[in-house]
């Protein structure tokens, strides 16, 4: 679904899921930030995710806090999810008025390539340890939100992760029902603090059944 939405003297495009996502949880815990995900919620995850890079002027909205099983024991503050462009300069201030104002939204078909995402050298993996690396995806919460926001590099150095998840996943829990199948996404930049945003990790674990 796609959502239009004008506030003041600006105007912001909302996409997200037509079905709601079931069976996932983000959460700001003890240990950092943590996504759950089940295979549905990991092929949404996924197609999001290759949606961001590629959709600069697009709020990429996946409402998260509804998604907790009804079984859960967790009761920790539940967020949602927005992924977004950095060229977009998105103020994450605004957002509880976007949200807001959504409505129904129309349907929208999104047709990503066969390739999702373009195969990167092993070398770039580390690039974001080095000094004068700038395409770390940067993150901020607002509005009960966790928002990761990046250029199209900064999303597709973590894409590979996010592919095993929707992937890989379920081939290893179906050999090895005991394995433990996840993605640590780093956010921010390591080694160079920032009081307001620093560095940090966003945990997403590939779960058959939640907690």
């Amino acid at each position: 679904m796609i959502s239009e939405v004008r506030l003041d003297r600006g105007e912001y495009r909302v996409v997200r899921p037509a079905q709601a996502v079931k069976h996932a949880m983000l959460y700001d815990g003890r240990l950092g930030t943590e996504l759950s995900v089940d295979k549905q919620a990991a092929i949404a995850l996924a197609m999001a995710w290759g949606l961001a890079a590629r959709s600069p002027h697009s709020l990429i909205y996946l409402p998260l806090r509804t998604a907790r099983p009804a079984d859960s024991a967790n009761q920790e503050r539940l967020l949602d999810l927005v992924l977004l462009h950095h060229r977009l300069a998105f103020p994450v201030s605004r957002w509880k008025q976007v949200r807001d104002r959504l409505g129904a939204g129309r349907p929208h078909g999104v047709k990503l390539p066969p390739q999702e995402f373009r195969r990167r050298p092993d070398a770039d993996q580390w690039r974001w340890t080095h000094q004068g690396f700038r395409d770390h995806l940067r993150w901020d919460i607002a509005a009960d939100t966790l928002f990761l926001i990046g250029s199209r590099e900064a999303f597709e150095l973590e894409a590979d992760q996010v592919r095993a998840l929707a992937e890989d996943c379920p081939e290893h829990f179906a050999e090895s029902p005991d394995a433990h199948c996840c993605a640590e996404i780093n956010l921010g930049r390591m080694g160079y603090p920032d009081r307001r945003r620093p560095w940090a990790e966003l945990h997403v674990e590939y779960c058959q059944h939640h907690r």
